[in-house]
This record gives C-alpha cells, structure tokens and sequence, in this order.
C-alpha cells in the first residue's frame, strides 16, 4: 500500500471510490431498464456501445487536454459537467421521457465527457506519487474502480427491487460531487503549467502514433487492450441477459452477481499491488487472460446461479490483473511528453473494442442464445491468448517488462 503514504493520493482514491460507485449504479440500471423495455440483448450491447463510442471518439482531445493543460484543472471541469449530465437523465426518467433512444443519447453524453476526461485522470494518478509507487498507485486506482464495481451493483439491485431506477439515476447524479470535492482538496497539479501547443489535434496524435510503433512494449499491451475488451469485458453487461433470460433471478440477485465481478476484482488487486512474487508484468498478463479464458466457459456451462457466481468472482479478479497489468505496463514505459495522449490512445483501443464486442454478443445471443455466446467468446479468447504467448521476435509478450522510455522530445 506504498501509495496510500501520499496525502493527495489518499484524498483522490476516496473521492473517486465514492463517485465511480454511483457510475455503477448507473452501468447496471441502464442496460436493466433497457431489457426490460425491449426484451432484447442488442439493447444491452447498444447501451454499453453508446457509453463506449463517443469516449472513443474524444479521446484524442482528452489526451492533447492531458499534456498540454494541468489536468486537475481537466478533471474539475470534466466531473462537474458529468455530473451535469447524470442529472439530466435522471430528470428524463422521473419526467417520463423513457424512450430508448433517449436513454441512450444521454448515456452517450456521458461517454463524450469520459472520453474528454479519462486520459487526464489516468495521468493524474501519475502525478500524486512517485515512479518508485507508481505500481501500488495504478493498482489501488484499478481496485477502488472494482471496489466500486461490487458495492454499486448491490447497491443499484436492492435500489431497482425495492424503489426502482429513479433512485439509481439520483445517487449516480449526486455521487460525482464527492470527486469534485476530492480535487478540491488536492494540492499536486495546482500550479502546474504546461506550454500550449499550436499544431493541430490530428498532429499531435500522428506523433503519438508514431511513437507508440516504437515502443513493442506499449504495442502489446494495446493488443491486449482489444483483447480483452471485445472477448472479455461484455460479460460485464451481458450477466442483465444471464440474470433474465438463464438463471432466472431479479434485480437483488442481479445486483448480487455483479458485485461478485468487483469483489473478484478487489481481492486480486492486493496480490497484483504487491506482487513481489512475480515482478514479470507479463507473466500476470497471460496467466490472468488464462484463467479469465476459462471462467468465461464455466459462467457459459454454469448449471445454475450459484456456479455462475463462482466463475463471475474468478472474471472479477482476471479482469483486475490484466487491466492493470498492461496500464502499470503503459505508464511505466512511456517517455513523459507523450503520456496523456498514449494513455488516451490505449483507452481508445479499449473504448472501441468493448462496444464492439457487446453488439456481437447481443446479436450472436439473439440468434443462438446467451450461453452459446459466452461458450464461443470463451474459447475465443484462449486462443488468442494461446498465439500471444507464443509470438517470438520484436513483439512478444515479454515486452510489457521494458523500462521506462527517457526520450525527451516532444512532437
């Protein structure tokens, strides 16, 4: 826990556990409320894609954000406005305005925001510690995420069961005051001053570019970034098709089964932040792909709701030792002008792949259903994994291990 001997780090780490367990309100009650409006799975990939595109889309200006401006200063402003607009889908709901194209172009709203927010708080982080903690600090960021995975679905079932969606979009509205409050209180980044640059969005990503294709190590983990997020991140929403269409469970043990990914997830982060037995970045790397490989074929073959639970906690924790695998990977290795915009390039790659991968499962599950689904996207992805591990020569698996990049160039 070397991260949490840093005051700013531990104000951060709290503001942000508070106001991404409302998100997860808002990440489960959606593709809920969608379900259960239309019936169909595709609704379920169309919400995660109408979160997930738009960040896609934004990113390159969140990332030219991130270098070029101080980013606590990105950050107030980005929360403030997503919190902006969680209220206005809350009013949307109590005001009877339920269509599902709304619900979705606001869910999309929100997803701009992130896009235009995520590069700066990934290099935020960056900035509360030192490198020497830079492991523990990007773990225990990756943790209070799935810290927050776990207590907002459990918090969002018993809200949906017992007052129903209204409730959920409210608390997911008020919780991104608890971060603004956070970055309020935090000193690093106040007098930060970063040099505007002239050249344009597009120039400055075409620079980033190129430096990323020479960087092996920043390669793979983008690969395994699309790995993982069009083979593995669907089950995330997919567990409302489970919950409805196999085990046939409501919204408690709904909320139930997605706080099960978290807690996975927040028991494997202190192994993964202390790993002193295996400092190998890519040996975690493809033993968690592995195992997330299998626990995705369990869920699929999952006789009932209690088996399902088990695999989901082994997801959880698979999920957490690659994800901040190859961020800990990113952030070690990239040379400092280039952060924000290959930070924002790796959530690209993520952001692109996850919706992806929901639609297809949507749609794969609509013709042969959920259990097929996740079956096929569960072999899938040990075979991939299976050709990662054995790739030899300049892009091989191992290069997630490489050292920090001094190059002091801008472009």
């Amino acid at each position: 826990m070397n991260a949490f001997r840093h005051r700013d780090y531990r104000i951060f780490w709290i503001g942000a556990l508070l106001s991404n367990t409302g998100s997860w309100l808002l990440n489960l009650t959606l593709p809920y409320v969608l379900f259960q409006l239309t019936g169909s799975a595709l609704w379920v990939g169309a919400s995660v894609a109408a979160q997930f595109l738009p960040t896609f889309l934004l990113s390159p200006w969140g990332g030219s954000l991130a270098d070029h401006f101080p980013r606590r200063r990105i950050l107030l402003v980005m929360q403030t406005s997503l919190g902006l607009a969680a209220l206005l889908l809350w009013l949307a709901w109590i005001g009877e305005a339920r269509e599902p194209f709304l619900l979705l172009a606001l869910m999309a709203l929100i997803g701009a925001l992130n896009g235009l927010s995520m590069p700066s708080w990934q290099g935020f982080v960056h900035d509360l510690v030192p490198r020497a903690d830079l492991l523990s600090a990007v773990t225990w960021n990756s943790l209070q995420f799935n810290a927050s995975r776990a207590i907002g679905p459990a918090i969002a079932g018993v809200l949906l069961a017992a007052f129903g969606p209204s409730w959920a979009f409210g608390i997911n509205a008020l919780s991104f005051g608890c971060v603004i409050i956070a970055l309020l209180l935090v000193r690093a980044g106040r007098d930060a001053v970063r040099t505007v640059r002239t050249s344009s969005v597009a120039r400055q990503f075409t620079a980033a570019m190129r430096y990323l294709t020479t960087q092996p190590g920043l390669v793979i983990a983008m690969i395994v970034a699309a790995t993982i997020g069009f083979l593995g991140n669907p089950i995330f929403s997919f567990t409302v098709v489970f919950a409805g269409d196999v085990f046939d469970v409501g919204p408690v043990a709904l909320g139930l089964m997605n706080a099960v990914l978290g807690i996975g997830a927040f028991s494997a982060a202190p192994l993964v932040a202390g790993a002193r037995w295996s400092p190998r970045l890519s040996s975690m790397v493809w033993t968690g792909l592995v195992a997330y490989s299998a626990a995705l074929v369990v869920f699929a073959l999952a006789p009932g709701y209690a088996v399902g639970l088990v695999a989901a906690f082994v997801i959880g924790g698979c999920f957490l030792t690659v994800v901040a695998s190859i961020n800990t990977a990113t952030q070690t290795i990239v040379a400092d002008p280039f952060r924000g915009r290959v930070l924002a390039l790796r959530l690209m790659t993520f952001t692109l792949a996850a919706p992806l991968g929901s639609v297809a499962w949507g749609a794969v599950s609509d013709a042969i259903g959920p259990r097929p689904t996740v079956l096929i996207s569960g072999a899938l992805l040990g075979i991939v994994t299976l050709r990662l591990v054995t790739l030899r020569g300049r892009l091989r698996l191992t290069r997630l291990d490489d050292p920090h990049d001094v190059m002091p160039t801008e472009s």
